[in-house]
């Protein structure tokens, strides 16, 4: 079981959410997706896209994974506004930092629509239990959308929140975006001290929101969920939102609630995902200036890696009738008329809506990971993002030589550490707590 989902996280092709489905139901799906990325092309004017290569690294068409074979390549400028002024003050960053979000909006991500309808969150169980040596109370809440303006459409948004009992102040709280596992399914079962307990043994709270709860992880699910709800159940418009701001909404609703409550230090809140779900913690730390921490797991291309670099994962993997969802339909077009070169923006800028807030990005070993999600990659984006920290006069990544194996770059506010196991980020956890307890001081 655990294999089948170290594959699906691997090559990003099969949707986490698609197991609790028959195998006619992912056959409709599929063909439903393969229908509105079609619709997409229609609309985009777009009669081929160029093929991306294969994760497998035993098929002709294999993705680089040799270092000497990546071509030389430009980034766009982090520090250089739109009118051609350098960037040097916090005023003048905080403008730029305008410009590169709405590229975002209009490119990549997608646009948020202004008639988002208001979610109320209810407690729907809640009980006392212990975990490791740890009480703990835990609640299960259902953050409910208002859908009276489109009432053929339910989204209900799934989350879990467990908190250490007897506290006498107001903790910090993780939220992690967290897998719908089937029943019965233990991730943590040969774990000998999980990364839950590790939390509470700070005396931290943690919270698991389910993402496809109010946003389905294909492209048949854009018609529903809370995209669909806002469009009436019709088909996105070109700069509309695509999943992964849409799972960022989610949280930044979940951030909502925890300002609410009396026992969570708002001010102390981190957020964390790995893969797809790393792709959307970055977008979330980017555009909620509320998360005051960022552990992104092998977010990879779309998240925190040069997608210019051809190593590994590509854009035209991206924008593929299993993938394009997580963006804005515009995107699809650099995968065919235009390229991945054409882009203003690329994965330094997305980090770098962060600064002056620390990000710990993680990666897997590449001998056991693999090398999909391009490790070194990530760490360029993080060297390349780091004059918007020199901006607030803070330090980004410590060095710009790519580390070894279990080295920690731990000086920054970005921080950068590959460890010895594969598509995960569990290795990681204790080394994440000690950089974020600083911050949570």
């Amino acid at each position: 079981m655990k294999r089948l989902f170290i594959i699906a996280f691997f090559f990003g092709f099969i949707s986490q959410s698609m197991g609790q489905f028959s195998q006619q139901e992912r056959d409709s799906i599929y063909r439903l997706s393969v229908k509105d990325h079609q619709l997409m092309l229609q609309k985009l004017q777009i009669e081929f896209l160029r093929p991306g290569p294969s994760g497998n690294p035993n098929d002709p068409n294999a993705a680089n994974a040799d270092e000497s074979k990546v071509k030389d390549y430009s980034l766009p400028e982090l520090l250089i506004s739109k009118g051609g002024s350098k960037v040097t003050s916090v005023s003048a960053w905080e403008k730029r930092k305008q410009e590169i979000k709405e590229y975002f909006n209009a490119e990549v991500y997608g646009h948020i629509p202004e008639n988002i309808p208001a979610v109320n969150w209810k407690v729907i169980s809640q009980k006392d239990s212990v975990i490791g040596k740890y009480e703990v109370q835990i609640n299960k809440l259902l953050g409910v959308v208002d859908n009276s303006a489109y009432p053929e459409i339910d989204v209900e948004i799934q989350m879990t929140l467990t908190l250490p009992k007897n506290t006498e102040k107001k903790i910090p709280l993780v939220l992690k975006f967290d897998w719908n596992f089937p029943a019965g399914f233990n991730p943590n079962a040969d774990q000998e001290n999980p990364w839950q307990q590790q939390l509470l043994a700070q005396n931290w709270g943690y919270a698991s929101l389910i993402p496809t709860s109010y946003q389905a992880d294909n492209g048949a699910g854009l018609r529903e969920g809370i995209i669909g709800l806002v469009n009436k159940g019709e088909p996105r418009k070109l700069d509309d939102w695509g999943t992964l701001r849409a799972w960022a909404w989610g949280a930044s609703r979940a951030m909502d609630y925890f300002e609410k409550h009396p026992e969570i230090n708002a001010k102390h809140v981190a957020i964390e995902g790995l893969s797809r779900y790393g792709k959307a913690a970055m977008v979330a730390m980017a555009y909620e200036d509320r998360f005051a921490v960022g552990f992104i797991g092998s977010a990879g291309a779309g998240g925190t890696k040069i997608l210019r670099r051809n190593f590994g994962e590509q854009l035209e993997n991206l924008i593929s009738s299993s993938q394009y969802h997580w963006f804005t339909p515009n995107f699809i077009k650099y995968g065919g008329p235009l390229k991945t070169k054409d882009l203003a923006v690329d994965a330094h800028h997305l980090i770098a809506l962060a600064a002056p807030r620390p990000i710990f990005i993680s990666s897997g070993d590449p001998k056991v990971e693999g090398n999909w999600i391009d490790a070194r990659g990530m760490f360029l984006a993080g060297v390349h993002a780091s004059p918007a920290y020199e901006i607030y006069e803070e330090k980004g990544l410590s060095k710009t030589e790519f580390p070894e194996v279990g080295e920690f770059l731990s000086e920054g506010k970005i921080v950068f550490r590959i460890h010895k196991g594969g598509h995960t980020e569990v290795p990681n956890w204790p080394f994440f707590i000690e950089f974020a307890k600083f911050y949570f001081k």
